[in-house]
């Protein structure tokens, strides 16, 4: 054996944040199949909780997905009763899109199982890294947007 030795990098931290919104991404796909939606639709509606009546534009930037497969994703969300489309008031070419009765209903009852996987992912944490770490996450979202 030589001198040299060779130590492994750890991975870097794209690699991780990637990692981390795979597993995140399959655990909530298994919370709401059962209701027929997938990950990216839960995404989407929670989106619309927050801030209801969005463009299809801004609904595709706020949910990480394309302009492109919002147009399908609200299509089978409305189909499903879910959310609604209705005209901008200032301005008639725009469509809105809201969420439904339904849709805050399956929002509600997928509440707590969420939460559980929330707080499953940082609870080796203490509550100030918990908070740190949404706090860090925040800053390089806006660090690359």
């Amino acid at each position: 054996m030589t001198g040299t030795q060779t130590t492994k990098a750890p991975p870097s931290l794209l690699y991780m944040v990637k990692q981390v919104e795979l597993v995140v991404r399959s655990h909530l796909d298994e919370l709401v199949r059962a209701s027929g939606i997938t990950a990216l639709q839960y995404t989407a509606l929670t989106v619309l909780q927050r801030h209801d009546g969005l463009s299809a534009a801004q609904l595709a930037r706020d949910s990480f997905v394309t302009a492109q497969s919002i147009a399908d994703l609200v299509r089978s969300l409305e189909t499903r009763g879910l959310v609604r489309r209705e005209r901008n008031p200032r301005n008639r070419r725009e469509l809105l899109i809201l969420l439904t009765a339904d849709g805050r209903e399956l929002l509600a009852r997928h509440e707590g199982p969420v939460r559980e996987l929330e707080e499953r992912m940082v609870r080796d944490l203490t509550a100030h890294q918990a908070e740190q770490f949404r706090q860090a996450l925040s800053k390089a979202w806006h660090a690359l947007s």
